[in-house]
């Protein structure tokens, strides 16, 4: 942006204050034509940005409340695809997390989960990822509420789309763009060996949520199909190597279903897998999907987390939000019905 501002004749400083206002206003400015509302700008270089310039290739669709407080957005990309995000209220009535696509539809094919069943369509470029941090932005901004938090948790699997994914958690992070945070951004993934060995090398200072959902290889293969390809024992070790690299705690995502991976074994197993590695166990409960599952009773939860912390292991439960509105975590399609 600064060379191309100065190859219009303009200073290149434009483009730095241009840039950090757009990111930091974007719960009041009209993200398509934005030049035109930032008043230290020359007018003829506000009248170049709107004809050359194009600052958002992304709008929203459809906004859907749930009586939870969760907002769901159906976003539209410049050719017709269609994602969704999700802001969730914090407990904190002036906050709020943000929930981000990767890629339109998702590969993956995890049983339990809507976006997998979809299958995919294309990764979504950098800018279609940062816009919906803003698009979100704007929407906390509505419900006078600040987005403090992204997690890369909606359709799509990041790290088959790393090298956009990476660029977008640097323009929502640094200081120069989105002013979010490096620890404020949690990368969730189904696990993918070659694809988790980059993103571990990269040392990037943000959380990591591994999606693991049985406590052994063959219970997991099951319900995740990409499990046949790789050991939870590789997954684990490279989780472990991100967690010393960069100080942050692993989240190990099981999504609970009954009679498939709920059991007092299954429980112990996973107490032992994960014994000594000092992460994080973030019980989720099955959101109705179509599918033939059904979620652990509210009795087997209880016992299920009980036998997790009698081993020491730090365990919670994760609270569905925005099942009303299909906005919960497996739940996302982005269809216009």
């Amino acid at each position: 942006m600064e060379r191309l501002f100065a190859g219009w004749g303009f200073d290149a400083i434009h483009a730095r204050r241009l840039l950090r206002w757009y990111y930091d206003s974007s719960g009041e400015v009209d993200l398509h034509r934005p030049a035109r509302q930032h008043h230290a700008l020359p007018k003829a270089l506000v009248a170049c940005i709107e004809k050359d310039l194009p600052l958002s290739s992304t709008h929203v669709v459809r906004i859907s409340e749930a009586s939870d407080g969760t907002v769901k957005l159906l976003v539209s990309t410049h050719d017709g695809a269609l994602v969704e995000s999700v802001l969730m209220p914090d407990f904190r009535p002036d906050r709020a997390a943000g929930c981000i696509s990767t890629q339109v539809g998702c590969a993956m094919a995890c049983d339990f989960c809507a976006t997998g069943l979809q299958g995919f369509s294309r990764n979504l470029s950098a800018g279609e990822i940062v816009e919906q941090f803003l698009h979100l932005k704007r929407d906390a901004k509505r419900l006078s509420r600040r987005l403090s938090t992204i997690v890369l948790m909606g359709m799509g699997e990041p790290l088959l789309n790393l090298e956009n994914v990476v660029k977008a958690i640097g323009l929502m992070a640094s200081d120069e763009a989105g002013h979010l945070g490096w620890r404020q951004i949690t990368l969730s993934t189904v696990g993918l060996v070659p694809q988790l060995r980059q993103f571990v090398d990269l040392r990037l200072n943000v959380q990591l949520a591994l999606s693991l959902h049985a406590p052994d290889d063959e219970t997991r293969k099951r319900i995740i199909p990409m499990a046949r390809r790789y050991r939870i024992a590789d997954l684990l070790e490279l989780a472990q190597e991100h967690q010393a690299n960069t100080g942050r705690v692993t989240t190990i995502q099981y999504c609970l279903l009954e009679g498939v991976n709920d059991s007092d074994d299954h429980a112990r197993a996973l107490a032992t897998l994960l014994a000594g590695r000092q992460m994080h166990v973030n019980l989720l409960t099955y959101n109705s999907t179509g599918q033939p599952y059904r979620a652990s009773s509210p009795q087997r939860v209880d016992a299920f987390i009980n036998i997790l912390r009698d081993h020491r292991l730090v365990a919670h439960t994760r609270r569905s939000r925005g099942d009303q509105i299909a906005a919960a975590c497996g739940q996302l399609t982005a269809t216009k019905a």
